[in-house]
């Protein structure tokens, strides 16, 4: 089996922690192709940067997604994910929705913890997309910068677990999210210092990426979410508009920096 990882940022850096973050959570069959955008922005931080994302990703799906038999978007806040399940036929899931889920499979409420405020619109967007505002306890950020989105996770690991805790004891949080790409692996390396389960976003959309894999789903062919009729499209990139078209696709380059990994 594989799956294909899509990181909408432009940082491969991040990417390849995503990928070894997966690898520990990947079944001895299932394979990991991970792509990065080349295009966009380093981190995805506002609802309008994930509308400009979510374009990017379906131009991402639809150039690689065959022969693939699964794919992750892999930003929290899922920038594209309820388009690209009408658009496309192989199962798709992203970080915020199935850590939302796993959450509520762990405890009755949740917390999300990430690092900029300027992330927590985008964020109760996601959990109200989910349906499940009423199961969040709190959406709660350190009140300390940070440097860098490429070390912030180190920067801000102490005050990460301690706001867990503050979830915990204030909030009722039965479980915690630490929300945010950048923040990929911390939960694993955190979860004996915090007192209840901590979920790692990432490793919840590989595990149930993986779980519909074996479930064989049968596309839908009616309702929401059934594949729409050919449309002419105009300006879009070769690969998305042979897609909406129903065409064969022409192909275009818009991912670089790809890993596979196989636990």
């Amino acid at each position: 089996m594989k799956i294909l990882l899509i990181n909408p940022n432009t940082s491969a850096d991040m990417t390849d922690r995503m990928a070894r973050t997966a690898a520990n959570v990947l079944a001895p069959d299932v394979e990991l192709v991970a792509i990065t955008a080349t295009r966009g922005m380093p981190y995805i931080a506002s609802r309008a940067e994930a509308v400009i994302a979510g374009t990017i990703t379906l131009e991402m799906i639809a150039e690689h997604h065959r022969g693939n038999d699964a794919i992750i978007i892999a930003a929290f806040g899922d920038p594209g994910l309820i388009a690209a399940r009408e658009l496309f036929e192989v199962p798709i899931t992203a970080m915020a929705e199935s850590a939302i889920l796993t959450a509520c499979m762990l405890g009755k409420r949740f917390s999300i913890l990430t690092f900029s405020r300027t992330l927590v619109s985008w964020y109760e967007d996601a959990v109200a997309l989910a349906g499940l505002e009423a199961r969040c306890s709190s959406i709660r950020v350190p009140d300390v910068s940070f440097q860098s989105v490429a070390t912030v996770q180190d920067e801000l690991e102490g005050e990460l677990v301690a706001l867990a805790e503050r979830a915990v004891k204030e909030d009722g949080a039965d479980v915690i999210i630490l929300a945010g790409a950048p923040l990929t692996g911390l939960a694993e390396r955190v979860a004996d210092r915090i007192s209840v389960p901590v979920v790692d976003p990432l490793s919840a959309a590989v595990g149930h990426a993986q779980t519909l894999i074996r479930l064989k789903p049968r596309a839908a062919r009616a309702g929401r979410f059934a594949r729409p009729g050919p449309k002419p499209a105009e300006g879009l990139l070769p690969s998305l508009a042979d897609w909406i078209e129903h065409r064969p696709a022409m192909g275009y380059p818009i991912a670089k920096s790809s890993a596979a990994r196989k636990s």
